[in-house]
């Protein structure tokens, strides 16, 4: 059965009585505010006031009770929402106030009475408390049902951890307290400001900085921990980090400064603290009005467009204006997905989708002849070392012979820019996927020189969530409840996500003259035995109990790490500082071409040598059955 409380909240859902409520209460606060100045004013004593008084009190109380409505419903008074009441209305609320006791002496002329001249005063001072009161009661019974809720639903509350005490700490607390619809509960609040500590925030105790995360969460029973400094880089709130994953909390996280500057700090748009966080470095910035110059108002082709990098190219491109974007893949379940995600949130872009393999020569020469494009971003190709390691004809025929087609129907039909994609594996390659990376660059550098067209690659490292990366294969191994595998303990990568890629990409086409090798300076490479810890530790498990880990050995082909440049090819800078040129390497172009035509039969009549007529090409080369396990 309800309470009296609960009953109370049900009658002031309905707007129309909520609002007739206020207008009998304000009616009933002008007149308790003129007796109780007159009280006041008389030192409490009601048998020392004059009887004139009453009666001029009771006689004005036509106009002001007028006057009152008047100058509230002015002031919006009773159409606020006085449940998410702010300090906006308290301001309204006591302006509307104070005009109504400046009219006081105006309707004692009218109706010619006289009053103490402190009465006006009086009357301001108890009909802002009274009013005050009256709107605010409304927060107060919800309060009162929080802290019932808070008190004796415990169990059934999540309690939270909040890290950061500033805007978006405040703004967080302010959501969670208020709303009836969020089973948490704040306890406690960490910041690192010194002169924050022991202070309150909402009523939640700010308890100390970094360093109490572990203590905190044993004392106050956390579940699940909330960072709120979204204007922190990644260096700084990777050690906050690396301390919260280990408390086995769930973690979430406020995305980004811009969510303060729009005003759109909320629950909602916390999101999972993902392994990317953790590694310690600010994402990539590019020009956006240098991407705009070259890819605004061109058509734009994308091979390998349902892919992960290639999907991610054509969300980013399709944010600069082009004026056509053409979309080839093999694999129609990509094209589509990223063609209704393009019609969705592009709805004025002309967006082409084909259906076609790279490795069909007329098929490409006709996607050319038709759209003619201006601009080129390659990166159609076969990209999982092991199943290339099994089948290198087919990673021959279409990554080296799938981008040389590309590359020849680019120059024959007036391309300006061709982008290629490449991969670190191309760097002294032990493996057929990246020997046949570093072939693509070979062609791409050898058409530039005959050819009107600027080519143009870009090497970068490991994808973090691309499809067949490790990410997904390690969470599908964690939510199957483990093993999670590793091929050997010390082996380390250089990771990047996506949108980081596809962003160096972006800015090669912007910076290409023809030639150049584009890499990313990636910072530190990581241990893909901490990936796969701290990803069990943000998933609330613990490594070797509730998931264990395993070591497989290393795979056909696979190095225990890899390299960025090859060393003959030096390093330049370009404007942005994270982006370097690597000096194209010279080599024969007549007997490149005699290799090329030699490694196409090769692969066409399924040559079984197929690897030493690459080892001819790429002397570099030595491959997993050479022994070569390490870069």
């Amino acid at each position: 059965m309800k309470d009296w409380k609960d009953i109370w909240t049900d009658i002031l859902k309905v707007p129309l009585v909520r609002i007739l409520l206020l207008v009998a209460f304000d009616l009933l606060a002008v007149l308790a505010a003129g007796v109780l100045a007159l009280y006041v004013r008389f030192d409490y004593s009601f048998q020392s006031i004059d009887r004139s008084f009453w009666e001029a009190v009771m006689g004005s109380y036509g106009y002001n009770a007028a006057i009152t409505l008047a100058v509230f419903y002015i002031f919006r008074l009773y159409h606020s929402v006085w449940r998410y009441a702010s300090e906006t209305e308290l301001i309204n609320n006591a302006i509307a106030v104070v005009i109504c006791a400046v009219m006081q002496p105006v309707v004692f002329w009218i109706e010619q009475v006289r009053l103490p001249y402190s009465y006006p005063f009086l009357y301001a001072f108890f009909m802002l408390i009274l009013t005050i009161g009256i709107r605010f009661s409304y927060r107060f019974l919800r309060f009162l049902k929080s802290w019932r809720l808070g008190r004796f639903g415990r169990l059934s509350r999540s309690r939270c951890m909040v890290v950061g005490a500033g805007v978006a700490g405040n703004a967080i607390i302010k959501e969670i307290d208020s709303s009836h619809y969020l089973s948490m509960q704040v306890a406690c609040v960490i910041d690192d400001n010194l002169g924050c500590h022991g202070k309150y925030l909402r009523g939640v105790p700010i308890v100390g900085g970094r360093e109490m995360i572990a203590e905190s969460v044993e004392k106050y029973g956390i579940d699940e921990i909330i960072i709120a400094i979204p204007s922190a880089s990644h260096q700084l709130l990777r050690p906050i980090l690396e301390i919260c994953k280990e408390t086995g909390c769930r973690l979430r996280i406020l995305p980004g400064m811009y969510q303060i500057i729009n005003g759109e700090v909320s629950v909602s748009k916390l999101r999972e603290v993902q392994i990317e966080d953790l590694l310690g470095r600010d994402p990539v910035k590019v020009s956006v009005d240098e991407i705009m110059g070259y890819v605004a108002g061109k058509t734009v082709l994308v091979t390998g467009g349902g892919g992960s990098i290639g999907g991610e190219l054509c969300r980013q491109l399709a944010q600069h204006g082009p004026k056509r974007l053409v979309i080839l893949d093999i694999y129609e379940n990509g094209a589509y997905e990223i063609q209704q995600e393009l019609r969705a949130g592009h709805p004025r872009l002309d967006v082409v989708v084909l259906i076609g393999s790279v490795r069909n020569t007329a098929r490409v020469n006709g996607v050319f002849e038709t759209y003619r494009p201006d601009i080129v971003y390659h990166a159609a190709a076969h990209k999982h070392v092991p199943l290339m390691e099994e089948s290198p004809n087919e990673a021959v025929k279409n990554n080296v012979f799938g981008t040389y087609k590309t590359a020849k129907a680019a120059a024959k039909y007036g391309t300006k820019r061709f982008v290629l994609i490449s991969t670190d594996k191309a760097v002294n390659p032990a493996n057929i996927m990246g020997a046949s990376k570093r072939i693509c660059e070979m062609i791409i550098q050898d058409m530039n020189r005959v050819s009107a067209t600027e080519y143009v690659a870009v090497r970068f490292g490991n994808v973090l969530g691309s499809n067949g990366s490790v990410i997904p294969l390690f969470r599908k191994q964690i939510a199957a409840g483990g093993p999670v595998t590793i091929t050997h303990p010390d082996i380390i990568r250089y990771f990047m996500t996506i949108p980081e890629a596809v962003s160096l990409v972006l800015q090669a086409g912007a910076y290409a003259k023809g030639g150049e090798i584009f890499v990313l300076d990636m910072g530190e490479p990581m241990k893909i035995l901490d990936l796969a810890t701290n990803l069990i530790k943000l998933s609330g498990c613990r490594v070797g109990e509730d998931i264990k880990i395993e070591y497989i050995g290393l795979r056909p082909g696979e190095k225990m790490y890899e390299e960025l440049l090859l060393r003959e090819e030096g390093l330049k800078e370009t404007a942005n500082k994270l982006i370097y040129i690597g000096k194209p390497i010279d080599f024969d172009h007549e007997v490149f071409a005699r290799q090329l035509e030699k490694l196409r039969k090769a692969s066409l009549t399924e040559d079984d040598g197929i690897r030493e007529v690459m080892r001819e090409i790429v002397p570099e080369y030595r491959g997993f059955e050479d022994g070569q396990t390490v870069g």
